[in-house]
């Protein structure tokens, strides 16, 4: 499949891909916080359609985004190469998504508009096996976390999305801080953080 956007590339999505290989027996569905026009998004819901025609173990797609773009940064993500990420830039619409996804055929997503900051528990699913957040900043990778990971599966993986990018520092310091008294492994490759829930 072609990818939709530069918001990431070919080589993240193959890591992305080959850590979601790894929860295919897990239970939960697969989240991701982020989807922006669907690029990744695709590619997820590609994978767990496959699974769910040969497994009995049957996984939904859940998608959030704003789709008003960036929100204001904080005082964490300021980075004097970051100058280029403004309020409002990634917006796009729910529509335009849908769009997306069906084009690819996908059909096995549920999709949630909103500030994650904003989400409730109710909000996300009660089991939860893989999760991808591209957030961009740092409360839009800590809210998440904070809502999500007591719902995640022993076993389950959460990929973060410009963990090393020197441009948005809020992402990193946010998986470090919320991590940090957590037994977990901190992985880093290309600028993705891979951290599995024992």
């Amino acid at each position: 499949m072609k990818l939709l956007s530069d918001q990431v590339s070919e080589e993240e999505i193959k890591i992305i891909l080959r850590e979601l290989d790894k929860t295919e027996n897990i239970a939960g569905s697969v989240v991701e916080f982020g989807c922006y026009v669907g690029t990744t998004s695709v590619f997820l819901g590609k994978k767990i359609q496959d699974w769910n025609k040969k497994q009995k173990l049957q996984k939904d797609l859940y998608l959030y985004d704003s789709f008003e773009g960036l929100p204001e940064k904080n005082a964490k993500d300021i980075s004097p190469i970051g100058v280029d990420f403004k309020k409002g830039e990634l917006a796009t619409t729910k529509t335009t998504l849908i769009k997306n996804l069906k084009k690819n055929g996908i059909h096995c997503a549920y999709i949630k508009k909103g500030w994650f900051s904003d989400l409730k528990d109710k909000d996300v699913p009660e089991s939860i096996s893989f999760v991808y957040l591209d957030g961009d900043y740092y409360d839009s990778i800590f809210d998440p976390l904070n809502l999500i990971w007591a719902k995640i599966s022993d076993g389950g993986i959460v990929v973060v999305d410009d963990y090393s990018n020197e441009a948005l520092p809020g992402a990193a310091i946010a998986v470090k801080e919320f991590f940090k008294n957590k037994k977990v492994r901190i992985k880093n490759e290309k600028s993705l953080a891979i951290i599995q829930k024992p």
